[in-house]
This record gives structure tokens, sequence and C-alpha cells, in this order.
């Protein structure tokens, strides 16, 4: 007699192996059948700056010519495809312009600024803006559109002069802030001015519409028609 060695167990019964089948079947097709429910991937330029830099100092020409010179703690330049890029300096920015003889006609201070597509600056915060005739403007928000030399906003402005102070709204202006209107003014000026006055007082309450200044700023205030700028566009939370 021969001996058959033992295998340990039971063979299992062709009910069992067609139900095992089936089952093996069964989940293989249930992983091939499923999709994957991923969101799409996030772009670098979406979140993330293209290039970061701190402690800035630099100046930028123009057509060749140094124009600005910027100083700033952090710098951070987003890129999207087709688009031109987009400037942040969310620490704060210095900068100062210079004209064709290389003079500065413009100090522009601010706590956060952007530059949209290298064209029109967003300034925020406590803004603070020199020009070359010791005019200084204050605001907490100003846009500046350098491919049409505009600068404008639409809040409160206050502006100091050697001569006298003026604030209102709807401000507007040239690029070298020479030529602007504020509109709802309302003007502080020297006795001089004021001595014929009745109220002989040395504040007075311009009409509520538009102040208009020309170079330089003395004599009678002029009108001139509104001209309304729409605001920047807000990219700061796209970038």
């Amino acid at each position: 007699m021969t001996n058959r060695p033992d295998t340990g167990g039971t063979r299992p019964s062709p009910l069992q192996a067609a139900i095992a089948i089936c089952m093996a079947a069964s989940m293989m097709w249930s992983c091939m059948g499923n999709t994957e429910h991923t969101a799409s991937a996030v772009a670098d330029s979406d979140s993330l700056p293209f290039l970061h830099s701190e402690g800035i100092s630099t100046l930028i020409s123009d057509s060749g010519i140094i124009r600005y010179h910027m100083v700033a703690e952090e710098w951070d330049i987003y890129e999207r495809e087709g688009e031109l890029s987009t400037w942040k300096f969310m620490k704060g920015l210095f900068m100062e312009r210079f004209d064709k003889e290389f003079r500065v006609d413009l100090f522009v201070q601010s706590d956060t600024a952007y530059l949209h597509r290298q064209q029109i600056w967003e300034l925020r915060g406590r803004v603070v803006i020199r020009n070359m005739r010791n005019e200084v403007f204050h605001t907490e928000e100003l846009y500046w559109d350098m491919a049409r030399h505009e600068m404008w906003n639409h809040s409160h402005m206050r502006i100091v002069t050697p001569e006298r102070e003026l604030e209102g709204t709807e401000f507007r202006s040239n690029e070298q802030m020479t030529r602007y209107s504020v509109a709802n003014s309302i003007g502080s000026f020297p006795v001089s001015d004021t001595e014929n006055d009745t109220a002989a007082d040395t504040t007075q309450l311009a009409p509520a519409d538009t102040v208009a200044t020309e170079e330089p700023i003395h004599g009678t205030p002029q009108k001139e028609p509104k001209k309304r700028f729409l605001p920047a566009p807000d990219k700061r939370g796209k970038f």
C-alpha cells in the first residue's frame, strides 16, 4: 500500500471555488471602474510668488533712462501665463521718481503697494506723497495709472502746501501732482487771504463741488467739469 502525503486540510467544494472566483472578479471590476475624485492642481502662480526678495534698494529704468529708485523690506513678483507680472510690497514701499535731468520730482511712501499688470499702482495704508513744490498729500488709498499719467482716489485726501491746507474727496491729479482737483473741499487759508472777508476767519469752506488747482496754487480756485475715475481692479486676493 502506498501512503499519500497529508495535505493538512480539505479541498474546497466546487461551489466554494465558484463563489471565490466571483468575489475576486467583482473586486477587480470595482477597482477598475472607480473614478478618483481629486481637485485640480494649484499652479504656483496662484499662491506663491515667482520671485521673492528682501531688503530691496534698486534703480528701475524706463526706455534706457533711470526713472525710479525703490526701497522696500519685501518685494514679491507674481506671474501668470499670458499676462504681465504683478508686484506686491506687503511691508511698505518708498519710491523716488526722477525727471529727465535726473532730479527727484516725486516722493512716494505707503504701508502697502501693488503694481497691477505693470501699469496701475495701488497704494494703501498711510500714503504720503511729496511733489517738487514741497506740497504733501496724505490719504489712505491712491491709484496711479502710469500709462495714462493720472492719479486719483475716492476717499479722503489732505493736502498741505507752504501757503494753506486743503481737504476733500474724489481727488484726481496729473502724474506730477502739480495740477489736481478735490471735491467737497474744506480749506484753511492764511489771514492775509481773508482779511477783506466780513467773517475775518482763517478757515473757509469751499463750494461742495470740484476745486481745481493750477500752477502755482494762488488766487481763486477754479471750477472744471468732474471726471470720474474708476477704481483699479482689486487683484490682491487672486495672486
